[in-house]
């Protein structure tokens, strides 16, 4: 599946956009300079669209600081999408810190790495809080691991205490994000071709990687839900809850088709249609033409 020329394009496209970056990134780091954290929106960005995929935002980004974003896992293309969103960092297990290259571009995103040993939660809670009164957005994937993409695994609720942070009276704002693949080249993915987009289990990174560059073009459902906090809820296991309902339902649409046409699309295919549509004379032109602005 896919074509091995265009796969070698895209790789050596992305090998020399991360050469060229991650100095950028650095300096911008050892300057704490305020563009430390929008540089890596920028890179993302850059990233989805070399590897032709189109996202399709649903909903509207919290741009509250600080934020908690949540989200499901099925694939480390996750980090691309939700960092072409969100200008924020990442939260991530201590194992990703060693990883060769990964490891080196989520330290560049000032990454916070925990370990999901019960006796070193409060010591994590203590960093992520303080990221977050710092009035940063971080990005944490509650299921603690990937899944097949078909579902959303349940969370787990330890890391939620730090919703408890409160910004002056008010509570900690909690978004809760669906990300799901949803088609390839235009046609819509069934739950056997899922493993196209996600990677989980015992499967090899680097084939994995490999046919996701000579793949076509993927399209990826962005659900962007409602605000949630504690005071909502009541308590850190309640909102896990809440969000993981949230997340679970918005991932069951996506994968069925069910998340009605009107969205915003960022990617290969936005400014195209934003073009088009700025052409069609005034007056005519064809029907539902303006749900295709991007979104900057």
């Amino acid at each position: 599946m896919g074509s091995n020329v265009l796969a070698v394009r895209r790789l050596v496209l992305y090998v020399l956009l991360t050469i060229v970056s991650l100095p950028v990134q650095a300096a911008l780091l050892l300057l704490r300079s305020p563009w430390r954290a929008r540089f890596p929106v920028f890179f993302h960005k850059s990233c989805l669209r070399i590897l032709g995929i189109e996202l399709v935002v649903h909903g509207t980004l919290c741009r509250d600081r600080p934020a908690l974003f949540v989200a499901n896992h099925s694939s480390y293309l996750d980090i691309m999408v939700l960092g072409s969103l969100v200008s924020g960092s990442f939260i991530a297990k201590s194992e990703v810190k060693d990883w060769p290259f990964f490891g080196l571009l989520a330290r560049m995103q000032r990454t916070v790495f925990v370990d999901r040993k019960q006796a070193s939660v409060a010591l994590h809670r203590s960093s992520i809080q303080t990221r977050l009164e710092a009035g940063e957005q971080l990005i944490l994937f509650p299921e603690g691991t990937s899944s097949d993409g078909n579902r959303t695994l349940p969370f787990k609720s330890a890391l939620f205490s730090v919703a408890q942070l409160r910004i002056g009276d008010a509570p900690l704002p909690v978004q809760p994000v669906s990300v799901s693949c949803t088609a390839l080249d235009g046609i819509p993915l069934g739950r056997w071709l899922r493993p196209v987009y996600a990677w989980y289990g015992d499967m090899d990174l680097l084939p994995h990687i490999w046919n996701v560059a000579k793949a076509g073009k993927l399209s990826v459902s962005v659900v962007l839900h409602p605000v949630a906090t504690i005071d909502e809820n009541g308590s850190r296991k309640a909102l896990a809850q809440a969000c993981w309902e949230a997340v679970a339902d918005g991932v069951a649409r996506a994968n069925s088709g069910r998340l009605g046409a009107r969205a915003r699309r960022r990617g290969w295919q936005a400014k195209w249609m934003e073009d088009r549509r700025r052409q069609r004379p005034a007056g005519g032109g064809e029907p539902g033409a303006t749900d295709g602005q991007g979104r900057d």
